[in-house]
């Protein structure tokens, strides 16, 4: 395909970020510019001239500039085809005068909707009308027309002219109009998204449209051969690994955003009292709440000492300087600490303290307060070859009843601990059992194929620990084997879901063995 020599543009822009500059280059090369009201005011201070675009058509801007550049001497000089003898024939007896190149961006609907108070009026006054449709036909004839929607693209254009003598090639133009309809997808999903919630139509959409921020590359992904890219949500709020800031460290890789979702959302569900985890491929390896956040950190951290190395460690409360001495001890290594908030004397303390405290990647997430199940996003998506699951978001655990069916009842201090575990285990990838000891875990049987299995890994890492213990199921016991077993480690009470055609041999066996057992009613398999 050939280059195309640029000779008249459309300017038209929301963000005026390096417009004049733009604009001074493509007249340096001879350049026409055709300009709307704002955008043509800066550039004129700058010296630049500037045709109206009320001039080309003969029609002045109305209504406030809600019509301004829909009009056929603009869309035909932008969409007419160069070798098409028709659309000359036709160019020739309107008046249409070709435009070889388009520099339009959006009104920023995405901010407006954010801004406090916003009624769905003034929301709507911010969707672009003209702009998406002029970028759409620039992108369309490409092969003629260069459109151009990034500020951050103005200098790549004037040097390629520059080279090419005014010119632009077709790769460059094809590359362009990707990166156009990019933004056009985009911002009609953000809209989409923004009128079903206003709606109350906040589940399960007809057709699935997400409206991610721009994609960041990843050094790898699960593995070194696989590329990777992160897509974050827009205008998403909680505090989370998505909109966290990384603070320190090198780059977050795949697997470090995976694991770091999955614990900062378990500690996330410990509000009232400091908390800590330690997860390890996405499972919880350590959490333990307690007085302090530093006591915390221990007790997660001596869940189980050896599968920590290497881990992700995430934090409820915010890290100061005293707290990161504890967790810097240089027999230690953590790949992630993610926390509301970190110091940066707390940060000079983690790079400085230990050999890997440069390689550890700090995270500060924002603030907690008044993370109600309500005010968090309520869909989880994940892909399968050829298609995206989606469902709701598993919350509300804290809120589950506890229902005692054995004789023996726990007391307050035990019912405690069974919530602590009950909560954790609905992090554990399934089939999931969690031992804990008061409000630490002491051990953990994550994904395996039968119930017993978790059961006897869990015993085995906990070991002597487990004895006094409570034990949490992620889902009914299909035969009493659990309880029996649970019995010999010494764990003194349970906590499962019920369910079962054979929950009465599971009480029996509770009963037989003095252990006291609560249902909840509510299943939490994490697959």
């Amino acid at each position: 395909m050939k280059t195309v020599k640029i000779r008249t543009a459309l300017i038209s822009l929301t963000d005026k970020t390096g417009a004049a500059g733009f604009a001074k280059g493509l007249a340096g090369h001879g350049v026409e510019v055709i300009s709307t009201g704002g955008t043509a005011a800066v550039l004129r201070e700058s010296g630049i001239r500037v045709i109206d675009v009320s001039d080309v058509t003969g029609f002045p801007e109305i209504m406030s500039g809600r019509v301004k550049t829909l009009h056929p001497l603009l869309f035909g000089g932008v969409l007419g085809l160069a070798d098409d003898k028709g659309h000359a024939a036709d160019m020739k007896e309107h008046g249409i005068r070709p435009i070889d190149l388009v520099a339009v961006n959006l009104y920023a609907f995405s901010e407006k909707i954010s801004e406090p108070g916003i009624t769905p009026h003034e929301a709507m006054n911010s969707v672009d009308i003209g702009g998406p449709s002029m970028i759409r036909a620039a992108a369309k004839n490409h092969d003629r027309v260069l459109v151009v929607v990034d500020p951050r693209d103005y200098e790549l254009v004037l040097e390629e002219m520059d080279e090419k003598g005014g010119g632009i090639s077709h790769e460059t133009r094809s590359k362009m109009a990707i990166k156009a309809f990019d933004l056009t997808a985009a911002y009609d999903a953000c809209i989409h998204t923004y009128l079903r919630e206003s709606r109350g139509k906040k589940r399960f959409p007809v057709r699935l449209i997400l409206p991610t921020g721009r994609g960041v590359k990843l050094r790898y992904g699960e593995n070194p051969h696989q590329a990777a890219r992160f897509y974050p949500m827009e205008r998403h709020s909680e505090p989370s690994v998505s909109g966290a800031r990384v603070l320190s460290g090198k780059k977050l890789s795949y697997n470090n955003i995976l694991d770091t979702d999955a614990a900062f959302e378990l500690v996330k569900e410990f509000n009232k009292e400091p908390a800590a985890v330690i997860v390890k491929h996405t499972n919880p390896c350590g959490t333990a709440t307690a007085a302090t956040a530093a006591e915390a950190f221990l007790g997660a951290y001596q869940g189980d000492p050896i599968s920590a190395f290497g881990g992700i460690a995430a934090l409820n409360r915010p890290v100061d300087e005293e707290l990161a001495e504890v967790i810097a001890d240089p027999d230690r290594f953590l790949e992630v600490l993610i926390a509301p908030d970190i110091s940066d004397k707390a940060v000079d303390v983690l790079k400085k303290k230990v050999k890997w405290g440069k390689r550890l990647r700090i995270l500060s997430a924002g603030p907690l307060d008044c993370q109600s199940s309500a005010e968090r996003g309520k869909l989880t998506f994940r892909s399968v070859t050829g298609g995206v699951l989606v469902q709701d978001r598993d919350l509300g655990v804290g809120d589950d009843p506890m229902e005692p069916v054995t004789k023996a009842k726990p007391n307050e201090g035990v019912q405690r601990s069974l919530r602590f575990a009950w909560k954790v285990v609905k992090h554990v990838r399934s089939n999931a059992i969690v031992l804990a000891g008061g409000t630490r875990i002491v051990g953990v049987g994550a994904g395996q194929m039968s119930r017993i299995e978790a059961m006897r890994i869990a015993g085995v890492k906990a070991g002597s620990k487990a004895a006094g213990g409570v034990m949490a199921s992620d889902a009914f016991f299909p035969f009493r084997d659990c309880v029996d077993l649970a019995a010999e480690f010494g764990i003194k009470a349970v906590i499962q879901p019920g369910g079962s055609v054979r929950d009465s041999e599971s009480i029996e066996a509770a009963d037989e063995h003095g252990i006291a057992m609560v249902f909840t009613g509510k299943r939490h398999f994490r697959h």
